[in-house]
Formats: C-alpha cells, structure tokens, sequence
C-alpha cells in the first residue's frame, strides 16, 4: 500500500509549509531507500527585520522553528513505524555531526532529491515560492513513497547578490550542481566566524546565525513582498 499522499496530509495538517520524497537508493546504507523533506517558512515580518543584521526576534523564531522541525520529523517517523515500515527522524539526538559542520545525509540533499529546490550560491536551500528564507528537517525510511522529480544544478545563473552581500565574504560565486562539494560553495569557518562576531555585538552572545544572505536572496524579497513567481 503506498502511503505518500496519507503521510504529506499529515504533516502538512501539522503544520509543516511544504513536504517532498526523495529516492535515497545509494545514498544510505541498509534497507533505507527513502527520504521525507520538511520544510517551514520563516515569517515575512521577521525576515524584513534582519535587513541589517541578525536581531533577538529572529534568533527566537530560529530557535521556534528548530523546535517545530524536530516535533514534526518525530511525529512523521512515528506514522511511518505505526505503519510497519522502519523510519529514523534525523534530529539533533540521532544525527552525527563531522567536522566543519558537516553531517553524513544533509537535509538539504533530501530536499533537492524530494524536487523542493536547490541549493544556492549562498550554500543554502532554495524555493521558488520562499527564497532562502526556510528550515529543513528529513525523515528516512524504507517506505515506498512517490518521489519527486530530483533538482540537480541550481538556477542562479549570474546572480551574485548574496555574494556581494555576505558580511564575512565567505561565498565563492560558485554554482551548485549534484556534484559540487559544499566547501567549493562557501567557507563554513568565515561564516561563522562572522555570524558569531554579529551575534555577540547584537545579542551578547555567540550563536551562529547571521541571515543576511537569507534576506537579500531576489527570491525570498518575492516571497516578503508577496510578488508571484512564476
């Protein structure tokens, strides 16, 4: 019995923006050979105030929305093993995070493979619909699903926005594709670097969030200024 539509109302009805299913064969070991991508939207209004840098509201909508995430990979992990089927929601408490702030299956890949989007010259994940502005989390599984169409090079094109944009110039103006290592895209250390520099200055403590390559991508400006992509 294939249960995609069943799973994506469910968490969809529990709050999640958008959801997608990425065929994981070879990219997992084990009887894994599915991926549930889940998305949330950061909030126009809190995007609009980080246009100088990152703020208290947005840290705490930040925290919020992680919250939100790790509730709703539980409770789609949880639906899938009611159903008979082994599933792991790749939280904090069950991911293993390497060196440089790499993990070994990224959400980002299960949402490019799900066709959510794709990864932009800022390193981060893209929608039509929400620009950067967005946080992920994944499901994997041996549940059959209906897999959507992997996106496999980014549409950036000659956009460099971001690029010129990022306080900590740690953006190579690379572009994407399946094949592009993340560190060919961005320097994970200068970013943080100067995300945490912001942070205490702003905030009075280091965290390693910034948000202006999030705020100033043309896509996310559509999203807060409610202007239709097509």
């Amino acid at each position: 019995m294939n249960y995609s539509m069943e799973l994506k109302d469910f968490l969809l009805h529990k709050g999640a923006a958008e959801v997608g299913f990425a065929n994981l064969s070879g990219l997992v070991a084990g009887k894994i050979t599915s991926g549930v991508s889940i998305l949330l939207c950061l909030p126009k209004d809190v995007v609009k105030s980080i246009s100088d840098g990152p703020n208290e509201a947005y840290y705490q909508q930040y925290l919020t929305l992680n919250d939100k995430l790790i509730k709703l990979a539980k409770l789609g992990a949880d639906f899938i093993r009611a159903k008979g089927y082994e599933a792991t929601a790749q939280i904090p408490t069950t991911i293993a995070r390497l060196e440089n702030y790499r993990t070994e299956l990224p959400h980002k890949t299960v949402a490019t493979r799900a066709g959510l989007g794709w990864i932009g010259k800022s390193a981060l994940f893209v929608t039509k619909e929400y620009g950067s502005a967005i946080r992920l989390t994944s499901i994997v599984t041996d549940m059959k699903l209906d897999y959507g169409t992997p996106i496999n090079k980014s549409i950036c094109g000659s956009c460099n926005i971001c690029v010129d944009a990022c306080p900590g110039k740690a953006l190579s103006g690379k572009l994407w594709d399946v094949e592009t290592d993340r560190d060919e895209l961005f320097d994970a250390i200068k970013c943080s670097t100067k995300a945490k520099q912001l942070t205490l200055e702003r905030l009075g403590e280091e965290v390693t969030i910034c948000g202006k390559c999030i705020e100033i991508c043309p896509y996310t400006q559509k999203y807060i200024k409610d202007i239709a992509v097509e």
